[in-house]
């Protein structure tokens, strides 16, 4: 139980204008700089793993640049057009059937990361079928830099004061604008550290000392059990989406249905990649 004193004692919420900066009528807002400087580091990152075969199985790496230069716009497209299906198909289907204007208001509740990570993986199957890459190294290449998008994502929502936490005593809990009065978990910061740097940081460990990216499929079963473990640890603070509330018990939040069977699903790529011999890789 929240007392008086707790909510003086909140931390307070540095008001930071959710637009980055205007040119004449057009507003450029931080979580459309997050999503680009996500996509522009992922990709730098991307290029030099490629430049760096000994990484890779027999020495060779799945894609040229050339090849990961035009497969840029394919996963942009499959990102941003499933993360907003999937938050319509998810998180508000009903307010959409009601009002099908309501899809394209992008300010009216936005991405989800299910969706996004749904289309991507499509992007991803279509462009490695199309130019004969090795699908499973794809995966890889492109799971071993998400991490970034979700970094710089979660840091515009605390900017744009969303997504924010449960109510909480702890010191550094703050009383958002939209939030009401009382101090909450900053959640937005937990998941940019969780699901953001300290997977990056994993990942980026496993690819270049320990040749994760050698058994092709392991930094993918990694990175989809981690981001879920991350996802459904953070959900315990984090407020869910009013419009669905709890969906059982209190506690059982949509985002931990969505993330349980990503669990299950890396824990059988991961074991996969093991089993894989140089014949069989791909």
């Amino acid at each position: 139980m929240l007392s008086v004193l707790d909510l003086f004692a909140a931390v307070s919420f540095p008001a930071i204008d959710p637009v980055a900066f205007s040119i004449g009528p057009l507003a450029v807002h931080w979580y459309g700089l997050a999503y680009v400087a996500g996509i522009l580091l992922g990709w730098l990152i991307a290029r030099d793993l490629l430049k760096r075969p000994h990484l890779w199985p027999n020495g060779q790496a799945p894609a040229t640049l050339q090849q990961i230069d035009d497969f840029i716009l394919w996963v942009a497209i499959g990102v941003v057009a499933g993360g907003r299906l999937g938050y319509i198909f998810f998180y508000d289907f009903a307010s959409v059937a009601a009002n099908p204007m309501r899809a394209i208001e992008v300010w009216n509740g936005g991405m989800s990361f299910h969706g996004g990570f749904i289309g991507a993986t499509l992007a991803m199957v279509y462009f490695a079928r199309k130019h004969q890459i090795r699908l499973w190294s794809l995966f890889d290449l492109v799971a071993s830099v998400v991490p970034l998008g979700l970094l710089f994502g979660r840091i515009a929502n605390f900017i744009n004061g969303e997504l924010w936490g449960r109510p909480a005593d702890v010191p550094w809990a703050m009383a958002f604008p939209t939030g009401g009065p009382f101090p909450r978990h900053p959640s937005q910061l937990y998941e940019a550290a969780l699901e953001g740097l300290v997977l990056l940081i994993v990942l980026q460990i496993l690819a270049r000392a320990f040749g994760a990216l050698r058994a092709p499929g392991r930094i993918t079963g990694i990175f989809v059990a981690g981001y879920a473990s991350a996802r459904i640890f953070v959900e315990f603070f984090r407020e869910p989406d009013v419009q669905l509330g709890y969906l059982y018990g209190g506690w059982l939040t949509m985002g931990m249905v969505l993330s349980l069977p990503m669990v299950l699903i890396g824990i059988w790529i991961f074991v996969r990649s093991g089993r894989q011999t140089p014949a069989t890789q791909g």
